[in-house]
């Protein structure tokens, strides 16, 4: 039952809304999303245990990842599966487990078509599709399919739907998002068929029609069949938002589903792919006037996801009538409480996301099981077990509180304090600077990425609330180590840039990227090199940044792309802000050196030179060196009488990325 704080600021999200046979408690909803946690197509126990602390923590309806429902729809090697009577046990765990807590469970039945991204072997699978039309994102080609594929393929949802009911879930949601198998079919521009599951717009239909009815021939009276759809698919080729509203009507005319699922995007174009998990700067709720034009057309509930990351985002887009219910996955991610604080009205307590994509669907690219950066218990579940009212979980507390110091304010400081406090130490983070924050408060000065500082807003606030005390404008070393009595100490100080050895005649104007982002007046106006190492968020940020300065800027990085290591998304969206900022991109170019009127690169490949002619500054995003002069000095003084335990988090060990950073400081508050 929601609070009174939720009736008076949440009158519609906590109000409980029926989607066929089924009344969930609440307008939360958390989406289908791949989570890497499925193994041999079956549910596991750390699947479980990550779905249930989002169960627990509010949600009114949780709908499982995609399950293929027929041996080919394996389009990737970690999917969950369906098609099979072995994948019933699993799921009937995970079922049990979500109604624990009071929330509704639907399952996602899905076939990709010609989106296949990898298999179990590294080989290439066979991708069949209506039509043998290629899919520019991941360069496939698909075979056209036979109607008793066809005819195999319907049958297998009405099958995997049946399987699912009999699990205990609540009800399934047939996937015609993103460009998959039933998009392929309605699109018209896929299907290039001339029999009778294409030609016209009434058999493009054909198959979305027979996958729900399969759906609901084979499940009982008021088990729910819902629809996923993107109105939209922000691609040349894709299925247009005037297409996917005309299958909407004629469907919904026709009682095919319960509810609608409505998304944008594609999964066969970079850009498309983009709105699968749209990163920031895209705004929060931006598929809202999409969604309002679904719900106009159709007589069922309408659910809409898009970057809705806060409460009251979502209490607005229901108060307008744009929705029913609102997808908030990501924000479930990153604080799987949410729905327990805003019902307490304790809205500064939510952990917001920032959408840097980096743990959830960056790591479900690069196949390992999601979490999230801010809150790596996210996916760890097991490992790190919460226990708690709902909306104030905590980490199992220390047999022994401690006095513990931790140095270093960054994310990886400030999260090693936050743990350590919860679990009943008594902690004190001291940070040199006046405030704190790390590389994130640069991070957040370049084009896009505002929300990157949302991270140190919400770890500060999470130490605040713990108890930390936090001592700004100290530099901390082995006397002051000594003379606060700690017990143990945590080392968290981060990294300072670093400058390779190159070649320097005369005296050109060579820039660290960090002095660039913090004063507009360190690079002048003119041709300017980023030389940028690591080929990630800096090099780009800071090119984009110069370049809207005025400057005409070189990104020359090492690896065979700027913003090689972000996730894709993330990569897309400030590789084509750098684009229209005409930033001139050179790939596979290393730094040799510089003179006062030109700037010397060298092809990684060739090793031919490169040269920039009339050069006014350098600057360097060359990666980082550990800041450990305090860490060796403290680790030794230990060393001498034990009088004090020493651990490192973050960049002081190897400089990576706020990730690690965060991680490790959770894996110290958890260790001291």
């Amino acid at each position: 039952m929601p609070t009174p704080a939720a009736a008076t600021a949440f009158p519609n999200l906590f109000s409980p809304i029926t989607i066929g046979g089924v009344t969930v408690r609440n307008r939360i909803l958390s989406s289908g999303h791949d989570t890497v946690m499925a193994v041999g197509g079956l549910v596991t126990d750390r699947l479980i245990a990550y779905q249930e602390a989002r169960a627990r923590g509010g949600a009114g309806l949780i709908v499982i990842q995609v399950a293929g429902v027929h041996p080919t729809a394996r389009y990737t090697s970690h999917e969950l599966t369906a098609d099979t009577d072995a994948t019933t046990p699993g799921y009937t765990a995970l079922a049990a487990a979500i109604h624990r807590h009071g929330a509704k469970v639907f399952g996602q039945l899905f076939h990709g078509g010609r989106e296949i991204m990898d298999t179990e072997d590294g080989t290439l699978a066979v991708a069949w599709a209506p039509s043998a039309v290629p899919t520019e994102r991941f360069h496939v080609i698909p075979r056209a399919m036979t109607e008793s594929l066809v005819r195999e393929i319907l049958d297998g949802f009405g099958a995997s739907a049946r399987r699912l009911e009999v699990a205990g879930l609540d009800g399934v949601e047939v996937v015609a998002s993103h460009g998959y198998l039933p998009s392929q079919f309605l699109n018209p521009r896929t299907n290039r068929r001339a029999d009778g599951w294409g030609g016209d717009e009434a058999r493009r239909l054909r198959f979305l029609r027979e996958a729900l009815a399969a759906c609901r021939a084979t499940t009982r009276p008021g088990f729910v069949v819902g629809l996923r759809i993107s109105v939209g698919e922000e691609s040349p080729d894709g299925l247009t938002e005037e297409e996917a509203l005309a299958a909407l009507r004629t469907l919904d005319g026709e009682n095919a589903f319960d509810y609608v699922s409505v998304v944008r995007g594609t999964s066969a174009t970079l850009a498309g792919s983009d709105h699968i998990v749209p990163p920031a700067p895209i705004a929060a709720g931006y598929t809202a006037p999409r969604a309002a034009g679904v719900r106009a057309a159709v007589r069922v509930p309408v659910l809409v996801a898009g970057r809705i990351t806060q409460p009251q985002d979502a209490e607005l887009i229901l108060a307008a009538g744009s929705a029913d219910m609102c997808v908030m996955t990501r924000a479930l991610i990153c604080d799987p409480e949410l729905p327990a604080k805003a019902a307490e009205g304790r809205l500064d307590d939510i952990r917001a996301c920032i959408g840097c994509n980096q743990a959830c669907i960056g790591h479900f690219h690069a196949n390992y099981p999601i979490s999230c950066v801010q809150f790596p218990e996210a996916g760890r579940e097991r490992e790190f077990p919460r226990h708690g009212e709902p909306g104030r979980a905590k980490h199992a507390p220390a047999d022994t509180p401690r006095d513990v110091l931790v140095i270093g304010g960054g994310p990886a400081g400030l999260k090693a304090a936050a743990v350590a406090a919860e679990r009943g130490h008594r902690v004190t983070l001291v940070e040199a600077d006046r405030r704190v924050g790390g590389q994130v408060r640069l991070a957040q000065l370049l084009p896009g990425r505002h929300e990157i500082g949302g991270a140190i807003t919400n770890l500060e606030a999470e130490a605040r609330r713990a108890g930390v005390a936090i001592v700004t404008g100290v530099r901390a070393d082995a006397a002051y180590v000594r003379a606060s009595g700690a017990q143990a100490v945590v080392v968290a100080t981060g990294a300072t840039p670093y400058t390779p050895p190159m070649e320097v005649v005369g005296s050109p104007r060579i820039v660290q990227a960090w002095d660039a982002i913090r004063d507009a007046s360190a690079v002048p106006q003119g041709r300017v090199v980023v030389a940028d190492f690591r080929s990630d968020w800096l090099g780009l940020g800071v090119a984009t940044l110069l370049a809207g300065r005025g400057c005409q800027v070189t990104l020359a990085v090492t690896g065979n792309m700027a913003g090689q290591r972000c996730q894709q998304y993330v990569r897309d969206q400030m590789t084509a802000a750098a684009r229209r900022a005409h930033v001139t991109i050179l790939p596979t170019t290393r730094l040799f050196g510089a003179d006062e009127s030109a700037v010397y690169l060298q092809d990684v490949l060739t090793e031919e030179a490169v040269v920039i002619e009339d050069a006014v500054a350098l600057v360097l995003a060359q990666g980082h060196v550990p800041a450990d002069a305090l860490l060796l000095e403290l680790e030794a003084d230990a060393a001498r009488d034990g009088s004090y335990a020493v651990l490192a988090a973050g960049d002081v060990q190897s400089p990576r990325t706020m990730e690690e950073a965060v991680l490790e400081g959770l894996r110290a508050g958890v260790a001291v």
